[in-house]
Formats: C-alpha cells, structure tokens, sequence
C-alpha cells in the first residue's frame, strides 16, 4: 500500500549525519443553481427556459475530496459497476466503469432564501451517518443547518441493475422559512476535471470527459435526473463568474443559467422545487455516452427509488448470509459487531466488477482535499499485491473463499511479471510483482502505473495466497517455480513493507521464508522435489541467519537487544545509518513491530525470548512527536510505524501532500490487529487490541488507515481518523482475521506447512 518516504523527529542518539500548508476546505468547484421556482406539489416539472453558453471558459484549478469516507456502497453483484463514497457529508468520489476511474469530486446541495442565506451543504451542516440495517452497504446521511433552519436527509444506494446512484432526499424547513434547494454537481470525468463538457438536455444535466488512461481513448458520460425535475438549471465553470456557487453568493439568486460548455473544469446545478417539507429521488446515471447514461438514470428514476433500495439491500443480505455468522468476540456489542459486517462489505465492494478478484486498496485519495484532480492521482484505486494478500485472508477467515481464490487468480493470471517490464524507474524481472497495478493488471499499464519498486514480500505473498486458496495447479505452479527461483536468487533484502528503504527487514524476510516454504509445497503437489528441496534449504538458511542480521545488541531503547526495523547490511551493530526527512539516526535505534510476523507466519514459536524482549523497547521508542505505542484513557491501544515517520498530517492539519510544518505519522490501527494475533499465538487475550480496532472505526464503522495520536485538534480528535484513507481494506481484512481468530483460538492464516517446518 502506498505510504510515503519517512520523516517526522529524532530519537536520542542521533546520528553525526543526521542534519538536526492548510488543506483545502472544500471543492473549489461545486456549484448550484436556480431560480426562485414553486414547492413541488407532485410529479415532475419541466424546465423554464433555456440559456446561452457559458463563455468564461475554463475553470481554476480542482481537487478530489478527504479520504475518510464516512460511507460507501456498490451493489452486491456485477450487474452496476458503479460505486459511490460519502466525505463531510455529501456525496464524494462516485466511480464508474472500473473501481479505479472516478468521475465525480462530490455532488451537494445549496440551500438559500432567495437573499442573504446562501448554505453550501458540507459546511453549513452538521452530519449524523447511520445504517438502516448493518448487513447492507446502505447509508443515511443526516445534515442538519448549525443554524437550525432545515434538515436535510439523504439515503444512498446504488441501482442493481443498472449504472446508477440512486438518493432519496427529505429537505425539512425547521423554522418555517421558505427556502430554495439547488443540487451542485461537481464532474471529474474520466478520472479529471480539466476537459469536461456540461449541458442541459431539456430535462436533466449531462456531462461528459475522455479517459485515455488504460489505452485507448474513450468517452465517459453522466446523466443527472430528479423526481420532480429542475425549475432552473446551470452549467458553468469552477470558480468563474459563470459558476453557480459563485453566482448565488452574491445575492442568494442565480442571475446566470446557461445550457452549455466548452471543455473544462465544469459544475452543473439545478433547482428542485421544494417546501416545508418535500421528499424527492435523485438519480445520477452513467454510461459511455450520453444516450446510455440518460437511459440508466431515466431507468433508475422510473423504477422508483424503493425499488432500487429493496434489490440493493437484499443483495447485501444474501451475500452477507452466505459468510460465516459473526463470531463470538463481535457478536455481542453493536459496534464491534456492525465494523465486522463492514468490514466484510467493504472488502467485498473493492473488487471490480470487470477485472475479477483485481480488489483495490481503497476507495480514496489520502489527504485529496489537498491532491490535485485536474489529472488522474490513483490514490489507494490500484491493487498492491502485498494488500490484496491481507484482504484476501480476511475474507478466507471470514467464509468468503470464492473471493480470496478469484484475489489470488488475479495475482497470478493479470499481475505477474512474465518478462522484463518497465516500471517507475526501475525494471521488473521475470517472476516479480509490481508494486502496484490498474485493476487491469500488468497488461497495457504505463510504467508509473506499475510504481517504483519490488517488494520480495509481495511476491511471497502471492505464493502464500496461492497455498492458502488451493491455486495449486500445474499453469499457476510453473508461474510460482520462476517467482520463487527469483526469489531465492534476489533476497532476502529488499524494499520493506513500508516501501521506503530498502535492506534487511524481519518482517520482509518473514514472508519471503514462509514463501519458499508453501512453494516447496506446491512444488511436491506438482512432482517437483528437487526445486522444493532447493527452496526450503534457502528457507532455512535464512531463518537461521535472520537475528544476526536484524537483531541489534547495541541498540539504545530498552536493554539494547531487540529487532531492527530494517538494516541496510547484515550488521545490526555497526554504525549504519537510515535517513528520513528529520535526519539520519542509526540503523540500531529505529525500530517497528514488524517483527511480528515471525510468530504470524509460523517461523518463530510465540515464545521466542528475542521477540518477547523485543516488546518492550519497541514500544517505548518514541521521537520528538511520541513514542511507539500509545494507550488512550479509554484503554484502547495503538501503535506508530516507526519513529521518524512523516506519513501524516501536520502540525497545522494540512494533509502530508501539501508539504506543511513538521508532517508526521499517526496512529495505524492494523498495527493494534497485529499485535492482537501475536497476543492470541501466545495463548493470551486480544480483547483490548479488537476493541481498539473497532473503536478506530469512523461514523460509517470503516477501519481507518490512521487515527489521531493528540489531545484534541480543531481538525482531530484523539483517537478518530484522520485524512488519509477510510476505510483501509488491508485494515478491514486484518479486524475480520483477529475476530475470526479468536474465536477459533489460533491464528488461522498461519501456513501449517510453515509452522510443521519451524514449530512456530
């Protein structure tokens, strides 16, 4: 998954090397229209009048929207490859015809009273997310005015049928003043928002942009339609005079309504007539012209939204009544229990609906309010091996083995390195993985599409992954016999997990030997003694080299011996140095739980005495921001990557894309899971380490990447997300395993083969 290079401030003992801006508050380009126009008393009412081109062409600068996502939902099946996601309140990121291809930044109401009042929904508002029934990804978003004027309630679903967001919406006048509702529309087309064209139909708004991104050019077009249909309507550019945010602003009237475009960054608005209190449908279709996203939102409309609900929410019910009934250690408490209903929902809408088992590492731009959205930024839409691996386990553990075997075709079938191929300024072998890829896999990517760098324990991952789901037979094996020939050849050091430094890592290392290992099976399963023999001798080479080459003796925390995080020679005490943006300290005194996964994978027994004292100095390391391991008043536990991480919002709240004061690194609560499974391996309790990870979860009970670290914030409270991704897949893969593995009462997703080698 995709992290950051370090940073953040030193531990004592430096190095001598060691050398001792505000997010965006919103879519710049979300616009409304109208208007002043009657309440709507019943069906739907046609357009007033028609209007010019907009002529202020073409728009300032966009950007996509926060990365905690307080809801998001796709249709159980495959029959609607459309997914939306819900930020600050509005609707945020809708994506269509892949999970990687957003094509809208958010879609909002204004509300004015035709003067003075001009309220944009997101900030006007305060929001309460509910679920109206926790086995379905269906979302109700209840904002209401800070100052006490109206209420505005949205329900969310997507159409099963067809490729279509579908919303109900009941505005309520709390104070019996006589407002005027206009929807904002902000397009992203395509992936960006510099060449979009916006347009009225005569009855709905449409738009459309180009996406050139995986080949071939292609058109991507949207269609917008309400229930009652719009009184007034506007296309305009984002932040120009022909804006409708812009124009309402002035005098809580829309003085400009023009019908078209150029191309450019675009909004589009329409006024939907309403009074004191009026409940109407919102359909926003698409499809790869006009005439096919008109007919799946006119589709959608004319079903009704109940429909399109009842189908939504039964095909969640059935896919979820097919897991595993939620264990005993979730069952019994309403928040623990809906995050694991979530997490398995969630896990399940990241794989697309085209390029099967290709599930994304999530539906989010971390910190996108400061990212720029005029051209695609892939966020976490792209598919990491070493991701889709946590995801897939979590849903083995869950009851979902379908999914995880069609993850580990993907893997193998679209994400192997058959030759040579360019990446991010580097070259993958034959037999690699990429860092990452476009849900299409390897084929037609771009090298930036594929990332910078190999990581070894993703391509022991998808070995394990393989072994685990039973991908065992003779075109995959002679796949994984090139994967782990190149991995005996290249390792063990290699870019770590974090994909920042490269060198020694316990926890790369781990996999790699738990790798070799389940290859060594596959290959006896195949009639392959001999490169299984080879295989599993590297294997236990490595294991038995392993702490002289990561354990320090010398390190400064605790009693000086424990495990490095990483360590770019095979001398954990020499003066070698890892660099962050703060400084360069010594290898010895930078320290991550990684380790960790000695126990995980069956290479250590849980009682080893190296990692056992390992505990306690590593959570003690701290730099200048605070040390490893945190507990808040409440008891819930969480831990930092490292020191020196700068992977994080600032000191001023601006996210870690826009490069302000002093970034740094928060909590990650997979870490806490983490640790839970070293805990249960041990024969002890992880109580503590599933309820933190429950408790991490947002308004929407999606597991964050991170959470914040502090006392309280303008921006952030203790412990509650942060900008950077909700919900994080591998996170909500790691809360199913720990739930499911403690009530099992072991670790599930331990290779026997590893643990039958090693008695770990």
């Amino acid at each position: 998954m995709v992290t950051g290079v370090a940073s953040a401030a030193g531990p004592p003992g430096p190095a001598a090397a060691g050398p001792g801006g505000p997010a965006a508050s919103g879519a710049p380009g979300s616009a409304g229209a109208g208007t002043p126009g009657p309440a709507a008393s019943g069906g739907r009412v046609a357009a007033d009048r028609t209007g010019p081109a907009a002529r202020d062409c073409c728009g300032g600068p966009s950007s996509w929207t926060t990365g905690d996502k307080a809801a998001l939902g796709t249709s159980a099946g495959t029959g609607s490859p459309l997914w939306f996601t819900v930020a600050d309140g509005v609707a945020s990121e809708v994506f269509y015809p892949r999970v990687d291809v957003p094509e809208m930044q958010d879609m909002q109401y204004v509300v004015t009273d035709g003067s003075s009042i001009v309220d944009l929904e997101r900030d006007a508002t305060t929001h309460v997310v509910t679920m109206p029934d926790e086995k379905a990804l269906e979302y109700t978003v209840t904002n209401t005015a800070k100052s006490g004027r109206y209420r505005i309630t949205t329900t969310y679903v997507t159409d099963p049928a067809r490729a279509t967001l579908v919303t109900r919406t009941r505005f309520e006048s709390l104070d019996g003043g006589d407002y005027r509702l206009y929807l904002l529309a902000n397009p992203s087309m395509a992936g960006g928002a510099a060449n979009d064209t916006a347009s009225w139909d005569g009855t709905g708004l449409v738009a459309a942009g180009t996406e050139n991104l995986f080949g071939a050019s292609t058109t991507v077009a949207s269609a917008l339609r309400t229930s009652t249909g719009f009184v007034a309507h506007d296309n305009g550019y984002s932040g120009s005079d022909s804006d409708c945010l812009v124009d309402l602003k002035a005098d809580g009237k829309l003085d400009n309504q023009n019908d078209t475009t150029d191309a450019g960054n675009v909004v589009q608005c329409g006024q939907i007539p309403v009074g004191g209190d009026t409940t109407f449908t919102v359909a926003l279709g698409y499809g790869a012209t006009t005439a096919e996203a008109t007919t799946a939102a006119d589709g959608s409309l004319g079903s009704g939204f109940a429909a399109s609900e009842d189908s939504y929410r039964s095909g969640w019910n059935a896919y979820v009544g097919g897991l595993k009934p939620a264990p005993a250690p979730v069952s019994g408490d309403t928040q623990r229990r809906r995050t694991y209903y979530v997490a398995a929902m969630a896990l399940h809408a990241a794989e697309d609906k085209t390029h099967r088992g290709a599930s994304v590492a999530g539906l989010a731009t971390p910190w996108g309010d400061v990212v720029n959205g005029d051209d695609l930024n892939d966020g976490y839409h792209r598919v990491w091996g070493r991701d889709l691996y946590q995801q897939a386990t979590g849903l083995l553990a869950a009851g979902d083995a379908e999914q995880a075997k069609r993850m580990a075709r993907f893997l193998w079938e679209a994400q192997w390195i058959p030759a040579p191929t360019a990446g991010d300024g580097t070259t993958y072998p034959a037999g690699a993985f990429p860092r990452y890829s476009p849900v299409s896999g390897v084929s037609g990517a771009t090298a930036q599409q594929l990332g910078c760098c190999e990581q070894l324990d993703q391509d022991a991952d998808a070995i394990m992954l393989a072994w685990l789901t039973g991908l065992t037979d003779a075109a995959t094996y002679a796949r994984i016999k090139v994967t782990a020939d190149h991995i005996r050849a290249s390792g063990p050091a290699t870019t770590e997990r974090w994909e920042e430094q490269h060198g020694n890592s316990p926890s790369s290392i781990a996999a790699e030997i738990a790798g070799l290992v389940t290859a060594g099976a596959i290959a006896r399963a195949n009639g392959d003694e001999a490169s299984a023999a080879a295989w599993e001798s590297t294997a236990d080479s490595w294991r038995a080299s392993l702490d002289s080459w990561t354990v320090t003796k010398t390190g400064y925390w605790g009693g000086h011996t424990y495990y490095e995080r990483l360590d770019g020679g095979t001398n954990p005490d020499d003066d070698g140095q890892i660099c962050f943006d703060d400084g360069c300290f010594h290898e010895r005194d930078v320290v991550d739980f990684g380790f960790l996964d000695l126990v995980r994978l069956g290479l250590r027994d849980p009682g080893d005495p190296t990692i056992a004292g390992s505990l306690a100095p590593t959570a003690a390391a701290a730099d200048a921001n605070s040390p490893m391991q945190v507990t808040l008043p409440n008891g819930d536990v969480y831990f930092h990557r490292y020191p020196h991480d700068s992977y994080g919002e600032s000191t001023d709240c601006s996210g870690w894309p826009a490069n302000g004061p002093q970034r740094s690194g928060r909590l990650w609560p997979v870490l806490s899971g983490e640790r839970g499974e070293y805990e249960l391996a041990n024969g002890r309790s992880a109580a503590v380490y599933l309820k933190s990870m429950a408790d991490a979860a947002n308004d929407g009970y999606f597991i964050p990447e991170q959470v914040w670290d502090r006392t309280d914030v303008p921006c952030f409270g203790l412990g509650r997300p942060t900008g950077s991704a909700a919900p994080l897949m591998w996170a909500e893969g790691q809360y199913l395993r720990l739930a499911q593995n403690m009530a099992a009462g072991q670790n599930l997703e331990t290779p026997s083969v590893v643990r039958q080698r090693y008695g770990g």
